[in-house]
């Protein structure tokens, strides 16, 4: 696997998401998770794992979307654990991410939830 730049903040996770995915680099969004992550992706399914994430961000980024930083909310820290997140630009819903700090420092996410919805009614 190539060498890429680490996350030494919790909050540096969005911005290098935002970076890879635009770069079309499915791989270096993949190395953005740990090993056995779980992404709430897509809607109303759940990819488990590096390697699976990676295969569905090939698929994802096939089509060249484009992606815009989101200014993030406060992150909480509790230890190694972190919970960040980021309103969308368009005011829908909200995304949320718990990140753990690695032996060497960095952080990397263990549960991405993309995408969800206020609740109506």
């Amino acid at each position: 696997m190539p060498e890429y730049e680490k996350a030494l903040r919790p909050e540096d996770l969005t911005r290098l998401f935002v970076e890879r995915s635009n770069a079309g680099d499915a791989a270096g969004v993949a190395a953005l998770y740990e090993e056995d992550a779980v992404l709430a992706y897509p809607p109303g399914a759940r990819t488990v794992g590096r390697d699976a994430i990676r295969a569905l961000w090939e698929k994802v980024l096939a089509d060249r979307p484009r992606f815009e930083p989101e200014t993030p909310l406060p992150t909480l820290v509790s230890g190694d654990i972190a919970l960040t997140s980021t309103p969308p630009k368009d005011g829908a819903g909200a995304r949320a991410q718990v990140v753990r700090r690695q032996p060497d420092g960095s952080w990397l996410r263990v549960l991405d939830q993309p995408e969800f919805t206020p609740p109506t009614g």
